[in-house]
């Protein structure tokens, strides 16, 4: 469940050590030092969020916030632990950094959980999600692992309605965990699911994560939990969530791709 309050990443100081630069809205990596402990972490400050036509300004860094206190309900420990606190500049979202192994070619290992091959190369144990051209014209399918790690994380992104699940925000943690970042674009009222974890749809949702769906949703009906969420979303973004935690456990099947925009672009 959510962590006690307090610790390094509420009160430690933050320093900035680089600017993660593709990233769309303005993403920072900091330490965060108190006198017994250093961590390193990334820091989202709300001055720095990118205006989007369909989701209001200055509301990135909640919606995160929000994301992390839902997988904690749930016991999945899908996100990597995250406040919303002051920083060098202004207010944000501060989250854990998580290693990932260091990728080596020549041992034949894959360093990522969602890639892009040619369709004929997919590894056995993979799911093909589509297949598309790449900018030389070559045919390439876009597969993930069939892993339940992953599984986990996609039925996840329907509760939280993501409408950015890139390949890029899975990461395989040293730990031998599998956690999803950057959750800005979430927890929006009306569907706005965009992923590149498609490769279970259509398919059963297994009975362990159905009955932490049914424990979350009776720990959402009560006044503690949706009050906490309400302070970083709207009461009518908490009801939708609600109603999609409901809507699984009637009909516990991974949804269908709906309408054109159903996979982020970039899918990286």
């Amino acid at each position: 469940m959510t962590p006690v309050p307090g610790g390094v990443l509420v009160d430690g100081e933050l320093t900035v050590v680089g600017r993660i630069v593709h990233a769309s809205n303005a993403t920072l990596v900091c330490d965060v030092s108190n006198d017994d402990e250093t961590l390193r972490c990334v820091y989202k400050p709300v001055r720095g969020e990118r205006p989007l036509w369909d989701f209001p300004d200055g509301t990135l860094a909640g919606r995160e916030i929000a994301s992390y206190l839902i997988s904690e309900a749930l016991g999945w420990g899908v996100v990597p632990h995250t406040v919303l606190r002051d920083g060098p500049f202004g207010p944000g979202m501060v989250q854990r950094w998580i290693d990932t192994p260091d990728h080596r070619p020549e041992t034949g290992d894959r360093a990522d959980l969602v890639d892009i091959c040619p369709p004929d190369a997919v590894p056995q144990g993979w799911i093909e999600v589509l297949r598309a051209y790449d900018a030389d014209d070559n045919e390439v399918s876009l597969v993930h692992a069939d892993d339940p790690r992953l599984h986990r994380m996609a039925v996840l992104d329907v509760l939280l309605n993501n409408a950015d699940r890139k390949g890029g925000h899975v990461l395989e943690g040293v730990d031998g965990a599998v956690y999803g970042v950057d959750h800005g674009i979430c927890l929006h009222e009306e569907n706005k699911l965009r992923t590149v974890l498609w490769g279970w749809a259509g398919q059963p949702i297994g009975d362990d994560l159905l009955a932490d769906i049914d424990t979350f949703t009776g720990t959402l009906d009560g006044d503690a939990f949706s009050t906490r969420l309400a302070e970083h979303i709207t009461l009518r973004e908490v009801e939708a969530l609600r109603e999609r935690a409901k809507t699984l456990l009637a009909t516990p099947v991974m949804p269908l791709p709906e309408g054109p925009r159903t996979i982020p672009w970039p899918a990286f």
